[in-house]
């Protein structure tokens, strides 16, 4: 067992003093006083329990155990200095790739905005996007397969371990297809589309999550011909006029002219509060802080023109 008195500074103190032969330079060199370096050296040398040094006057000079010992603290330094690197690369921190997760709704608009200006910021780097639902999204980012997370963030804010950034909020609108009848109000009440058929998403996804807490507030389970896995494609259902659902504004560019947009009345108004989580530990990655800076400014655009919560393709 190595004594607990036997430190890593201990041993760097010692190597700088074998290098450089001299307290003060020693000093100088680990940015310590004089009277520190001398007290660490007779420390270590207790610790080791075999001499270390011996006195020439007002000199302390090495003995061939201290040699010995200054040379395997620099091996030591080294192979612990190539371990950090590791361990940094495995977890992602100053890698030469970034890898982003995200929900398949905001590669409308967000995504594609926000890998231009990260690259701007960081041409060399490599940027990976993996898209998937909340939950599934928020497993990958606990088990380290990606870096970062743009989504909804969850209503209860209870995030252990990671640090939540707001981008911008939206709302949730019902959607139908323009093929089909106009709606008798400029406004959806959820309350009277009891006998209407609906398309939705599974289970996991924060438009899922929304879509069910709506309808229990209304007091029915809404008759859901069709689940699917992906937006786009319960879009394509809706514009199909396979059914009525409830999405986001922020992807209402994608089927202009297919899909209308309707506001739910005030009672059934849903916003959704659409951010960037990320591991606190690893908020000083400099990728990230590339990656920080760009999503703030670019939801303070998005937040500004109103385009997430107002649908170009309102009917």
């Amino acid at each position: 067992m190595i004594s607990e008195e036997i430190t890593l500074r201990k041993l760097q103190i010692l190597a700088a003093f074998v290098a450089s032969g001299s307290l003060a330079r020693t000093a100088e060199r680990m940015q310590m006083s004089t009277v520190s370096v001398h007290r660490a050296l007779h420390s270590l040398e207790d610790a080791m329990r075999c001499p270390l040094f011996r006195n020439e006057g007002r000199r302390l000079i090495a003995l061939p155990a201290a040699l010995a010992l200054a040379e395997a603290a620099e091996d030591a330094g080294r192979t612990l200095e190539a371990g950090i690197r590791k361990a940094r690369e495995k977890a992602g921190f100053g890698a030469a790739q970034l890898k982003i997760g995200a929900m398949y709704s905001l590669t409308v608009e967000l995504i594609p905005r926000l890998v231009m200006g990260v690259k701007l910021r960081r041409p060399e780097l490599a940027i990976e996007l993996q898209l998937g639902s909340n939950a599934q999204l928020l497993d990958k980012l606990q088990a380290q397969d990606v870096d970062a997370l743009l989504m909804s963030l969850p209503a209860d804010g209870n995030l252990p371990g990671l640090l939540a950034v707001p981008l911008f909020e939206d709302q949730l609108f019902l959607a139908s297809s323009l093929a089909g009848p106009a709606p008798a109000a400029a406004m959806a009440d959820l309350a009277a589309c009891r006998h209407e058929k609906f398309v939705a998403l599974s289970d996991g996804f924060a438009t899922s999550r929304d879509f069910q807490r709506l309808f229990e507030q209304a007091g029915y389970q809404p008759d859901v011909v069709m689940r699917v896995d992906d937006i786009f494609s319960l879009m394509n259902l809706v514009a199909a006029g396979v059914g009525l659902s409830l999405l986001p504004g922020r992807v209402s560019s994608l089927f202009a002219g297919r899909i209308r947009f309707t506001p739910l009345t005030p009672e059934w108004r849903c916003t959704q509060h659409i951010g960037l989580l990320l591991q606190e530990c690893r908020e000083r990655d400099p990728n990230l802080l590339a990656l920080l800076a760009e999503a703030r400014m670019l939801g303070q655009q998005i937040s500004a023109s109103g385009l997430a919560a107002k649908p170009l393709a309102s009917g």
